[in-house]
């Protein structure tokens, strides 16, 4: 059996922890009890307390809670894929999702969003990057790793569907703090090419992004960047359905513009070329640049949906919760008669 994500499986440590809080509560909560008289004494006073279901309960949990780990690590194993080597690079995404991204991409104050106009430029994107591994950073004045560089286009798109403005909470356009990340996201295989691709509208972006694309260029990495929105700006929607929006102090709606002029100073220092994402051939002309990147082995493996083992131990989860709503922490009223552990004098 492997997973697609492994690294999630280090949340099982959680499992021994929380066994011990549990643990840790339970003989506290005895000796504050001895405080009140013996314990044969206080078992009469509180003829309903058992002392064994607490563990039953906690028991159930703790397994409950390790198989919605195991459902959420992705395993798999049975039947498998394995494609042959193919020639490749590896591509790190970054793409920006501050608050200006809502804005329209068009001059068209009311337009599809410079946010939707990214994501289905992607969408094309990695439909013609199927031989390259693939990764995708989000960032606004900070930035984040979404997904690490894989070979899984699935969970690509799952993870690109899921984007939106809500993801980081500092507002800004830090694109040299994510072309760091991604320079620090490939793999550490020096042999495969590497590019980074940065989806942006470029304003307000701090001023490191041209000197951190110079030191990808310096390890041998391309910086691309596609920028979406208009020269001619666009205010900031807060409510498309009641037409409000952005305004600053003095009540004045706040314009956003692309900043093209940047945006083409960042990809030629880091080796790559500017290309306006208003295009209706944006996609085809980065992929073409990309291709001209020489290419490396890579292998592929892919798994059929047959394989994907999640949804069992995600019923597994289900069940053992079902059952702990149903197991009181008191005893048992048929098993009362029954004493299984001491001589009944």
């Amino acid at each position: 059996m492997t997973f697609a994500y492994p690294k999630l499986l280090y949340l099982l440590f959680l499992i021994p922890l929380i066994f011990g809080i549990w643990l840790w509560a339970r003989i506290s909560r005895r000796r504050k009890l001895r405080r009140f008289g013996m314990a044969r004494n206080l078992e009469e006073l509180m003829p309903e307390a058992s002392k064994y279901m607490p563990a039953v309960k906690i028991s159930l949990e703790l397994a409950a809670l390790a198989m919605l780990v195991f459902a959420v690590a992705r395993p798999r194993a049975g039947e498998k894929e394995e494609t042959e080597n193919t020639k490749g690079i590896e591509v790190m995404i970054a793409f920006d999702v501050s608050r200006s991204m809502l804005a329209s991409s068009t001059d068209d104050a009311g337009g599809v969003s410079r946010l939707d106009r990214a994501k289905f430029i992607l969408n094309r994107m990695i439909d013609k990057l199927s031989n390259d591994k693939i990764g995708l950073i989000v960032f606004a004045g900070e930035a984040y790793t979404q997904l690490p560089i894989t070979t899984d286009f699935v969970s690509a798109r799952m993870y690109l569907d899921e984007i939106s403005t809500d993801m980081v909470a500092t507002q800004g356009t830090s694109i040299g703090t994510a072309i760091n990340m991604a320079i620090n996201s490939f793999t550490s295989d020096s042999d495969i090419n590497k590019a980074i691709v940065v989806i942006t509208d470029g304003e307000n972006h701090e001023g490191d992004a041209e000197e951190m694309a110079k030191y990808a260029k310096s390890l041998g990495i391309e910086v691309d960047v596609i920028g979406v929105g208009s020269a001619k700006g666009a205010p900031i929607p807060i409510d498309k359905n009641s037409g409000t929006f952005l305004k600053d102090a003095s009540g004045v709606p706040v314009t956003t513009y692309l900043n093209e002029a940047e945006a083409e100073k960042i990809a030629k220092a880091g080796g790559g070329i500017f290309i306006s994402g208003s295009g209706s051939k944006a996609v085809d002309e980065l992929v073409g640049n990309l291709d001209k990147i020489k290419k490396s082995d890579i292998r592929h493996i892919t798994y059929k949906a047959s394989a994907e083992q999640f949804p069992l131990f995600a019923w597994i989860a289900l069940g053992l919760m079902v059952i702990d709503v149903f197991v009181l922490p008191r005893k048992i009223g048929w098993l009362r008669k029954y004493n299984f552990f001491t001589k009944k004098k």
